[in-house]
């Protein structure tokens, strides 16, 4: 009973150094094909149906019948084994919080924990992709396994004279493709606060040190992008399909119908995962994902349940520790000295501290202006450069202004009503070339009558920009740190990525550019707007072949070398969104992944229409952690051909075998008790053979 969910109705089988659970086609429809399909999975049919879930009353019927038992050194235990009996299940004791009377009505009690589930399950599939010792389920028992189970024949140890010849799987990334492989990882620069940086985690051709967090973006991210050149279109599919639903339920925002598609889509993943993956793979944490989006439909998003906070807490908790040989007491007074500091700093009144500093990525706050373009508060921070403005650029920027503003709308449809009383021809054009000068005319003559329809702001908006421009390399605008490209090649973030929702003659799309310069356009009275001049690449759907935007699963790539609006290069620094670029390896050159981001401090809360209308999430076709908006279609193929499973090419590897290993044979069990016996020998047996794992948990 390793699955708290499944209970004792846990499918589980013995292998030769583990157990593994491998049965999730009884969660699939009855009349499914793959339920009678042997040779793609266990050699076995699989007609039971899915587990049956227990109530929080049937738990507590299971406690209730757990015989006293005090752990130690007792008299009336001399062994310190405590001996169970099977209706015990793997209960050790009942929980204090069955006392309270709610506690078995609640529709769940404990919260499958997502970051170590994500983190074990991102281990595993690295681990097995690139034969990393210690942490790859494709070993020597893994093979034998297969041969016990009588499946795979392409993947069985062979004997070739006193050898014994262990052949390179379809679902590995050979060593000649490592090394690009991991120096991909040298190129990735995220946005600051996003996540560490993992390129410092990769040196000769080796990755460690990685964080739990690390872990998170690595499989959410990287692992869809980088795989894809190195391995075939089944097996990418299964992984890419396993990472895009990690990153929808890991999503801030949850829709009800989505996480019921999601229940049925991690099914068909494991089972494809089946296909691929070796019995050993399957231990209980890949199978504690299947019940993840039912947890979501009771508990709500993860974020709110899973460690990170907590995790993030014991860190700082460590960190009061000074004396190691009492940690207790240590930890005692840290936490007594920060609460007594913390308190006395809020009546510091002419002091920063915590509580009184700005933030990092202060914008500056609000500003008292009321105009739309003007009210955008923004922080420059450092390269200023002031020069005269040439009249093209002034007048572009202008007339972005104006065409942006909400204030001036209702000038432009009065203008543009006189414009069709003169000709209907080339409207857009006469619109914005006589526009300025006009709006000035008519807003002057207003603001002279004193009418309401004018402030002071409009008034100053109307004269347009002075002939003095001033440019920077950097900004906060909205919480989100801003640098241009130029000076990014050494930084170890990237902050130049845009993207702004826009349209394409009457269809909505977005535009995706890099960040070239931040200007400060400066107007009478004092006023303001900042503009982001940008480099825009082609999206065009017109496009020939190998232009615009190319889409692989949920990916969205584009030539970075196919500048786009070069004469239109300018945007409000409100309307832009961060996002930032990963180098393709499957398209190579200049063709960059799009990665959309949802910054964690920063929340964009939908109004209650917005929040429950449930088809505009596929419609925006987002790519990122705040909204379930990365679905993907997860089909039901056949993986592969048992026929050909091997890489071709590539020579195997003689492996040595002992008369032990040659002899032994798969005890299978597929029983709901689990002897303690006989888990505390397969788990001798694995710290003996296995080598410690480079990758922390912990969190910074």
């Amino acid at each position: 009973m390793a699955c708290p969910v499944c209970n004792e109705d846990t499918s589980s089988y013995g292998l030769r150094s583990k157990i593994c659970f491998m049965a999730h086609r009884r969660n699939l429809r009855s009349n499914h094909p793959w339920r009678k399909n042997k040779e793609l999975f266990n050699n076995e049919f699989e007609l039971r149906p899915p587990p049956k879930l227990l109530s929080g009353d049937d738990i507590l019927c299971q406690v209730n019948r757990l015989r006293p038992y005090k752990p130690g050194k007792h008299d009336d235990n001399p062994d310190k084994k405590r001996k169970r009996v099977d209706f015990e299940l793997n209960w050790t004791k009942k929980s204090i919080f069955f006392e309270l009377e709610y506690w078995s009505k609640l529709k769940i009690r404990h919260n499958l924990d997502v970051m170590h589930i994500e983190k074990n399950i991102c281990d595993s599939v690295v681990g097995t992709l690139l034969g990393i010792a210690g942490k790859t389920k494709d070993t020597v028992k893994a093979r034998l396994d297969l041969q016990d189970m009588g499946i795979r024949d392409d993947l069985h140890i062979e004997k070739d004279g006193s050898d014994f010849k262990k052949h390179t799987p379809y679902y590995t990334i050979v060593p000649q493709q490592r090394r690009p492989f991991w120096q991909w990882f040298k190129t990735v620069k995220f946005p600051e606060g996003f996540a560490s940086n993992i390129s410092r985690c990769v040196k000769d051709g080796k990755i460690s040190g990685l964080k739990t967090h690390d872990c998170h973006v690595l499989l959410q991210r990287l692992l869809p992008v980088v795989i894809r050149p190195y391995l075939s279109r089944e097996v990418c599919d299964a992984i890419i399909e396993l990472s895009s639903f990690f990153q929808q339920i890991c999503a801030k925002t949850l829709i009800v119908e989505d996480l019921k598609r999601l229940q049925t889509d991690i099914v068909v993943i494991l089972c494809k995962l089946e296909q691929i993956f070796p019995p050993a793979f399957f231990d209980v944490m890949v199978h504690l994902a299947v019940h993840l989006p039912h947890e979501a439909l009771l508990g709500g998003p993860v974020p709110m349940r899973w460690m990170f906070p907590i995790e993030r807490k014991l860190g700082n908790l460590k960190d009061y520790v000074r004396n190691k040989a009492h940690p207790e007491g240590s930890i005692a007074e840290g936490y007594i000295a920060e609460e007594s500091l913390t308190f006395c700093s809020m009546y510091l009144k002419d002091v920063e501290t915590s509580f009184s500093r700005p933030e990092r990525n202060y914008d500056g706050g609000e500003t008292s202006a009321t105009l739309s373009v003007f009210s955008c508060s923004a922080h420059m921070l450092h390269g200023r450069k002031t020069a005269q403005w040439s009249k093209k650029d002034k007048d572009t920027a202008f007339w972005y202004i104006l065409n942006n503003c909400d204030e001036v709308e209702p000038f432009k449809a009065e203008h543009k009503e006189i414009l069709k009383r003169e000709s209907h021809l080339d409207l857009e054009d006469r619109q914005r070339n006589s526009f300025p000068t006009w709006f000035k005319a008519r807003v002057n003559a207003l603001h002279k009558e004193g009418s309401s329809e004018v402030n002071d702001e409009l008034y100053a908006l109307s004269f347009g920009p002075v002939d003095t421009v001033s440019t920077f390399t950097g900004c906060t605008v909205n919480g989100i740190r801003w640098h241009i490209k130029q000076i990014e090649e050494t930084k170890s973030v990237q902050n130049s990525g845009i993207m702004v929702p826009g349209l394409q003659g009457d269809r909505a799309s977005d535009f995706y550019g890099s960040l070239v310069s931040v200007v400060k356009v400066s107007f009478i009275c004092g006023y303001s707007v900042i503009l982001f001049k940008g480099q825009w690449y082609n999206t065009s759907p017109k496009k020939r072949k190998r232009e615009g935007i190319i889409r692989d699963y949920h990916l969205m790539s584009l030539n970075t070398d196919i500048q786009w609006y070069s004469e239109d290069p300018y945007v409000l620094a409100a309307q832009a969104k961060q996002i930032f670029y990963l180098d393709d390896p499957m398209l190579g050159g200049a063709w960059k992944v799009i990665q959309k981001i949802q910054h964690r401090h920063v929340w964009d809360v939908p109004e209650n229409e917005e929040a429950f209308n449930v088809e505009s999430n596929y419609d925006d076709d987002i790519d990122q952690e705040d909204e379930v908006g990365t679905a993907m279609n997860v089909q039901e193929n056949i993986v592969y051909s048992s026929t050909h499973l091997r890489r071709d090419g590539v020579q195997p590897e003689t492996v040595i075998l002992s008369n032990k290993d040659i002899g032994q044979r798969m005890s299978t069990t597929n029983d709901d008790f689990i002897d303690d016996d006989y888990i505390e020998e397969l788990q001798s047996e694995d710290e003996e053979n296995s080598v410690q794992s480079d990758v922390d948990s912990d969190l910074d």
